[in-house]
């Protein structure tokens, strides 16, 4: 398998584009193509655990690079958590993905990519892992890779626009002399994001710096979340129509879904349900894709307003919205919205939301009560899948309908909102105890370039 960019470039092994994380040209990578399940196997994905899925789904990518053993104890190593899916109400899924070490969807990805560099780079050249955060991903990267050989993390994250666990989980390896630093930066997550990107085109920076990135604009972290993807579908019952609700910030979790799709996996459509950061929703609805600074909200790991998937999810469709529009749905949620579901489904169903997870409720809810019936795909849509990679878009039937909704993140990562909602104190698991009970040990990095450049010699 080899893996293009987005932008034309050429192909590259696995290895090197788990090394490069951004493709020279600037665009982001992609395999060459998406190989399609047989019906047969994806009829056996009830039998399956979930290592197993996880190797299946990923080995595609891998053949040729990696052996099968080495590969396998991969998988079991860093997916040693379970997925569980539980039903919130009839129809209403939830798939927890707030079981691993930092209780966020992220240690799927990240403890699978740390695993995979480990087992594939041979070089004696200490690697360093240069990532921004909006909230989630840094803390599992952190983790993942901390006290891997020859590996150093630097995470870039905003200052003042994370939760006050989000931030000890964040910085609780600082005070250790160890390969893992964390700095709070004088800006926000866009901010945080753009430094990545001006340093991975430094050329200063990279003739001193052996550099990656674990942000999911790295290949070997988006194709790790398309697992969670199957492995939801072999846990629900069977039926005729699937919609999967993704709680969407920078895009790689639904682009990973979207991926699973094109491998023939049997969900109708997305809904991409956002904060008030809209701008892919606002792309579905005008078919025009227009950046701006992000605002603060109680769902902090969202709060992106320039998200780097969306490029990858144009190439998936070849740049054509009618065509994106048949398989995603975009639904945009303020903060009200937010305490408005922690509450109700708390009272009423029993079960405790954080505010990420929030959103992708309340998005399913709503795109379930308002669907439509089938909706064809135009030959230009199809054609545009085609060119892209994947199979075309099936025309789908509203009947037999059930939901899933990506549950990201633990309530109690974000106590000081959701308590306050409920009414009551959420117990705190071991990992959050940890970090809390660490003396605080924050880095202060100015939003430039220079500073960047700093923490990544020292």
């Amino acid at each position: 398998m080899r893996f293009v960019t987005t932008r034309g470039g050429g192909g590259v092994s696995f290895l090197e584009a788990l090394l490069h994380g951004l493709a020279p040209d600037g665009g982001l990578y992609v395999p060459e193509r998406i190989e399609e399940w047989p019906a047969a196997e994806l009829a056996r994905l009830p039998t399956r655990s979930l290592t197993e899925i996880a190797y299946r789904a990923l080995r595609p990518y891998t053949r040729g690079e990696l052996d099968a053993t080495t590969f396998e104890a991969v998988i079991a190593e860093a997916l040693n958590f379970p997925i569980p899916l539980v039903e919130v109400e009839p129809g209403i899924y939830a798939l927890e993905l707030f079981h691993g070490p930092t209780l966020a969807f992220k240690d799927v990805g990240a403890r699978t990519m740390a695993r995979l560099m480990a087992a594939l780079d041979t070089s004696d050249r200490s690697l360093t892992v240069l990532v921004a955060t909006s909230g989630d991903t840094g803390s599992a990267v952190a983790h993942a890779f901390h006290r891997v050989p020859h590996t150093r993390v630097v995470v870039l994250y905003p200052e003042g626009r994370v939760s006050p666990t989000q931030e000890a989980q964040l910085t609780m390896f600082n005070g250790e002399a160890g390969n893992v630093r964390a700095y709070a930066v004088a800006g926000s997550f866009d901010d945080c994001h753009r430094l990545t990107r001006d340093a991975f085109s430094d050329a200063g920076i990279r003739a001193r710096v052996r550099l990656t990135s674990a942000n999911s604009v790295n290949i070997g972290r988006l194709l790790p979340q398309s697992v969670y993807y199957f492995h939801a579908v072999a846990c629900l019952p069977p039926a005729q129509d699937i919609t999967v609700c993704t709680p969407s910030g920078n895009f790689g979790n639904l682009t990973a879904g979207l991926m699973a799709k094109r491998a023939g996996l049997p969900i109708a459509r997305f809904v991409a349900a956002t904060n008030v950061n809209d701008v892919v929703p606002e792309y579905l609805r005008t078919g025009r894709f227009e950046p701006r600074p992000s605002a603060r909200t109680l769902a902090n790991a969202m709060d992106v307003g320039n998200p780097s998937n969306f490029e990858r999810m144009l190439w998936l469709y070849g740049g054509d919205v009618d065509a994106m529009r048949l398989d995603v749905h975009g639904s945009r949620h303020d903060d009200d919205d937010v305490r408005t579901t922690i509450k109700r489904v708390y009272q009423e169903r029993g079960y405790l939301l954080d505010p990420h997870s929030a959103i992708a409720y309340l998005g399913l809810k709503r795109y379930m009560g308002s669907a439509r019936g089938p909706r064809e795909a135009s030959e230009s849509s199809r054609a545009a899948a085609r060119a892209s990679g994947g199979g075309a878009p099936r025309a789908v039937e509203d009947v037999g309908q059930v939901g899933v909704f990506l549950a990201t993140a633990h309530p109690a990562k974000f106590g000081e909102i959701v308590e306050p909602i409920i009414g009551r104190s959420i117990a705190m698991p071991a990992p959050l105890s940890e970090a809390l009970s660490r003396p605080p040990q924050i880095l202060r990095l100015q939003a430039s370039l220079d500073a960047v450049a700093g923490a990544l010699d020292g």
